[in-house]
Formats: C-alpha cells, structure tokens, sequence
C-alpha cells in the first residue's frame, strides 16, 4: 500500500509497495483512512527527533515497535474489517481515531515488554493520556494515518455521522480533542473569559473547544497576520504582539478582558518564556493558566509569589482520552462547533503520493501560508 514512513530525523520517505496491516487481535480492527493531517508533532519529529519515537534501535515499551513506522495521527475513516471480539463498529461505520498508546494497550501484544508489568501510575488511577510510557499511533507506538490502511484497537475508534461531519473536517477531530482536554483541566465555566496565547493550529482550535464549553469573550494574541485575521473570522478578538514588550502585551491584554481585570482563563499554546509569564499576569484574581504547548526540556524563571498572593492556578493538559473525541463529535454534529468555520483551518489537502513535497516540505518551510494541509486517499 501507499504510505509516508518516518525512518529517523530528516529521513522520511513515500512508499507504493509498504506492508498492509492485518488484525492481528480480536479487540482490533483495520480502517482505511479517508484524510490524515499534520501535525506540528509529526515536523519536530522530522527535524530534531526522535522524540515520541524511541532512539534508533529501541523498541516502544507497550507496543515492541521500531520505525522504521507509518506517521500520521490526525485520522478519519472507514472500518473495513473488525476482530472476532468487536461489537460497538461494524463495517461501513465512518470513524475517528483516538490515538493514545498507553499501558491501557499492552494486552494487544504478546511481546510487549510490558505484558508482566504494573500499570504505571497515571494509567492506574485512569488518567491514561498522561501514561509513563505515552506515544501515539503514527508517533512511536505503531503505524499511523499517512497510508492507506491502519489496524487499531476497537475501542479507540469513535463513530460519526457523515451526514453532519464531512470526511475531511472529520480529521479534524484529533487536534481539536488536545483542546477539548485542555479547557477541560482548566474547569472553565460558561460564560468565563478567556485569553489564548498562539494563534497556531492548536490555539485555534481552542477557540472552537471554547466555543463547544460555552465560554464568554475570547482573545488571541498572535503575531502573524495571517493567523489573526482566520481568527477574526472565528468571531473572536484578537491582539498583535508584535514589536512590544512583555509588560506592554501584559497591559494591552488585560485592557482587552471584559472588565479590565484580567482573564478567568489563559491558555498557553505558544510554549515560550514571554507567553508563559503573560498566561500568569494577564489572569484575574483565582484565575488559571492552562500550559497547552509541549516545550523542550529546561527550565524558565517562574516567581511562585505571583501566583500565591493572588490564588492563582497554573496547570498543564497533555493529549486527550476517549471521552474527548466523543465530546467533540457530539459538538459538531449538535452544531455547537460551526463545520464551515472548522473549514477555514483546512488551507489544501493532497495526495499521499505527494505527501513529502506538498505537505510536510511545505510545512516546514513555509509554515506561515498554511494552518492544517491533510493527506488524502479519497
């Protein structure tokens, strides 16, 4: 079959003749993907991984997998064939993949190097998004979306109506659970303000999550104009930092909340020093800054006063779980999240022959003309 295979940094390459994947379980099932999307995941992978991937020679520690492996973890498609022990999808069903790959998986692989150890601690009391050992389908556990057909666990796909979500949008799902699950953690209530920080595809899908929970004015600062203007089209308000300070953002932003004191809610989808220490001071009193954004591994100044002398929260929301893509089908579909303004972030969709050139060479070195490009097999 066609597919796009990660063989380590800077080496991905387009294969015609790659292995179709079989069930091999009776819990899984084997899916054609209609659209597969790129994340900025899959980029730092290319570029400065592995990352999510284990280091060359290594193996996943649930799956027994190496890459070379199949990338892609934003998926829509078809169930085309089911396991013996399958019984929430049947054959036709269109569907969305949830792509977590945790110590919940272990029991799929009888090499796992994990088969006789201990759930770690996140899985055992359910919070498996945040699992010891966490990578995703097309991301370090096993092959993913960029091909023609994927096998995965039964329980792990999540039916929609085709006649409400269209195929592609229905791609769409995945980057918009991360968001779903982060404004989630945050506990926002209805009618909160809230203040996004990075205009990427991940910040704007927050707006739409915002959107879905019912949240009251929302604001982005982001400083490419071409991200702010899709935002303003999203009906939100939107703020340039660019060429000011960090206490001048600061200032600025706060102006911008309803009542000139600051947001309930910011989320951090930028992942630099500057928009961090905004997350925190552009809060009211008891507000909560949500980290969204995966940063590298060092640290940053934080003064843990500011927080203190104004009961502020600070927290972090990493992945998702299946409850967040049920969510947010179930938003789309309700109409709570507009489909033709979730088709403003598609900026083109291309053949999987294609892939390498049109879509993750134009990601990477045009990032700023695009927001979501998605493979197709349609």
């Amino acid at each position: 079959m066609k597919a796009i295979v990660y063989y380590g940094k800077e080496d991905i390459r387009f294969h015609n003749d790659h292995p179709e994947p079989q069930i091999n379980h009776p819990d899984e099932v084997k899916v054609k993907v209609d659209y597969c999307g790129i994340c900025g995941s899959d980029l730092k992978e290319i570029t400065s991984g592995p990352f999510f991937f284990n280091k060359p020679g290594s193996t996943n520690p649930i799956s027994n997998k190496k890459f070379p492996m199949v990338m892609g973890h934003e998926i829509s498609g078809e169930v085309v064939e089911v396991g013996a022990n399958i019984e929430n999808v049947v054959v036709g069903d269109k569907v969305v993949v949830e792509v977590t790959g945790t110590c919940k998986d272990k029991g799929r692989f009888k090499d796992s190097p994990s088969k006789d150890k201990p759930f770690c601690a996140a899985c055992y009391d359910g919070y498996y998004n945040a699992c010891d050992s966490l990578a995703l389908t097309g991301l370090g556990f096993n092959d993913g979306g960029c091909a023609e057909f994927l096998v995965t666990s039964g329980d792990k796909v999540v039916k929609y109506d085709p006649t409400k979500i269209p195929t592609d949008v229905a791609a769409l799902v995945q980057p918009l659970a991360v968001s779903w699950h982060a404004v989630g953690v945050s506990r926002l209530e209805e009618g909160q303000a809230a203040l996004i920080l990075g205009g990427g595809p991940i910040g704007l899908t927050t707006i739409f999550a915002l959107k879905g929970h019912k949240a009251g004015k929302i604001v982005v600062s982001e400083p490419a104009a071409a991200r702010r203007s899709l935002a303003k089209k999203l009906g939100v308000e939107v703020f340039d930092p660019s060429g000011k300070s960090v206490e001048e953002c600061i200032a600025a932003l706060k102006e911008m909340s309803p009542d000139k004191r600051g947001f309930h809610h910011t989320f951090d989808c930028s992942g630099v020093p500057a928009t961090f220490e905004a997350s925190i001071k552009c809060l009211r009193i008891r507000g909560t800054a949500t980290n969204v954004a995966v940063w590298a591994h060092k640290q940053i100044p934080y003064s843990p006063m500011h927080t203190t002398m104004s009961e502020k929260i600070v927290t972090g929301s990493i992945c998702f779980v299946k409850k967040d893509f049920v969510e947010v089908v179930k938003s789309i579909e309700a109409g709570d999240i507009s489909v033709d303004e979730l088709r403003l972030m598609i900026t083109d969709k291309i053949p999987l022959q294609e892939g390498i050139e049109k879509g993750f060479n134009e990601l990477l070195y045009n990032k700023g003309d695009h927001i979501k490009i998605l493979f197709t097999n349609e």
